[in-house]
């Protein structure tokens, strides 16, 4: 029997970006804050997502820069990419990270606790690892998502790996067929394919990145194939046999395929961790094991917030930081709205670059309203020909009458540093022809921007 309570003004469970975000938060506002971390501080984006594919994505940027030296009158030979030191490298950068936001707790005084917390009632929760409860009138529940077995696709660690088996793998296979062509799938397949390994992606959807706008998953697959990943859309995997090798059997359109790999990566399907830690002891409400959520981030009990994946809102790292930022600044009295969920920037690292916000040009005519379409190509982009990465175009959405931007698609060469200037046009409420007005420097990819601006009234220069 736990004897020892220690009493807090919010309880946070999870240090991923909701969990720690919402501890810094609390602390900066004053309040008592304590923080339960059952795994590795930073939560799952920064040890084995975010942080560790991006510095890998890196690692294949630089590969592919090198093999294509010769279009810069570079003379290289006797290139040998060791992947096992690029693996070291992306664990080195995650230990910078997580050390940083030890750090950050520290400096504004959030009490870390090691173990997993579980309910006892909906203002007390307990560390198993430990005899102490946690006592707190505001609980925030940030415990993320994990990656769910499929029925035809059981997960062993060794022939068919997730995401954080990828991570860890030190040796590449020769050949790895993808499930799932989603943001995840994406990335793998273009770090996998610049090491050259041969790359299998299968998607159920008709086409890769199937939630982004229709002409960007065209490019995409373009650029993909070019690259030499086969892509089967509109496929499903039947059975997988890992008696000898891997052998999995893919349902296509037409007919049923077998395909001999080494590795199977499953890129698809999570399931919320909300199970283990006695919710049931407190009555919130969950829909499919996801916790059910306002606009201010509460639950149906009163005190019980939660945020990030395991409300199944949105599914991204920045999403669940600011459903944090809204969930303790409610609790501190201060009235934050909501989130607009339509609105919060997407981004894929794969080469070329996936950027995108708010409706997709099907969503925009579906919806009723009258539109215009701006788009503007990477290949009429002096900077983008300067850097040899002209494939892409950016592309935007915007109400006919008044220019109102309803969504910005781009693909192509550091598209994801441009939503930043996309979402704070369309968080200004300004309009195409605002955008189209705006000087921007010269020569740089963000002039896109600006001739996509100008495009929806035809009135693009350089095109």
């Amino acid at each position: 029997m736990n004897d020892q309570i220690s009493k807090y003004d919010v309880i946070v469970l999870g240090s991923g970006p909701g969990g720690y975000v919402a501890a810094i938060r609390a602390g900066q506002l004053g309040m008592k804050a304590a923080v339960i971390e059952r795994s590795e501080l930073g939560g799952i984006c920064l040890n084995w997502g975010c942080i560790p594919s991006k510095a890998l994505l890196r690692n294949a940027e630089v590969l592919n820069l090198i093999n294509e030296a010769d279009k810069f009158g570079i003379e290289v030979s006797g290139v040998k990419p060791n992947f096992s030191k690029a693996i070291e490298r992306s664990r080195e950068v995650v230990s910078k990270l997580t050390q940083g936001i030890g750090y950050l707790l520290k400096k504004n005084k959030v009490d870390l606790f090691e173990g997993s917390g579980s309910f006892i009632n909906k203002t007390t929760v307990s560390i198993t690892s430990s005899q102490v409860n946690l006592e707190a009138d505001n609980i925030v529940i940030a415990t993320g998502a994990r990656q769910r077995n499929l029925p035809t696709l059981t997960i062993d660690g060794s022939f068919v790996i997730n995401s954080r088996h990828a991570l860890e793998l030190s040796e590449l296979p020769q050949n790895i067929v993808i499930i799932g062509g989603g943001a995840t799938g994406a990335e793998f397949a273009y770090l996998y394919r610049s090491y050259g390994v041969e790359v299998t992606i299968v998607e159920m959807m008709d086409r890769i990145l199937p939630q982004e706008d229709q002409d960007i998953s065209v490019q995409l697959t373009r650029s993909f194939t070019k690259s030499g990943i086969k892509i089967m859309t509109g496929s499903q995997v039947q059975r997988i046999s890992t008696e000898s090798g891997v052998s999995i059997s893919v349902k296509g359109q037409s007919k049923e395929m077998d395909i001999e790999c080494e590795k199977v990566l499953v890129a698809v399907g999570v399931q919320p961790n909300s199970d283990q830690m006695g919710v049931e002891n407190t009555e919130v409400v969950m829909e499919n094991g996801f916790i059910t959520i306002d606009d201010q981030m509460k639950t149906n009990v009163n005190g019980i917030y939660a945020v990030g994946d395991v409300t199944g809102k949105l599914l991204l790292a920045h999403v669940a930081s600011e459903q944090a930022i809204v969930a303790i600044e409610n609790i501190a009295g201060l009235s934050r709205a909501g989130i607009d969920y339509s609105l919060m920037p997407r981004a894929v690292y794969c080469r070329p670059q996936v950027a995108s916000f708010g409706l997709t040009e099907a969503q925009a005519r579906d919806s009723g309203r009258e539109i215009k379409i701006g788009k503007f190509p990477l290949s009429a982009s002096g900077k983008a020909l300067a850097l040899s990465e002209t494939e892409g175009f950016i592309k935007i959405v915007s109400d006919a009458e008044i220019g109102d931007i309803l969504g910005v698609h781009m693909i192509g060469a550091e598209v994801t540093e441009l939503l930043g200037e996309a979402g704070m046009t369309k968080m200004l409420e300004g309009t195409t022809s605002e955008l189209g007005s705006l000087v921007h420097p010269h020569p740089t990819i963000s002039e896109c921007l600006k001739e996509a601006g100008l495009a929806t009234e035809n009135l693009a220069i350089h095109m």
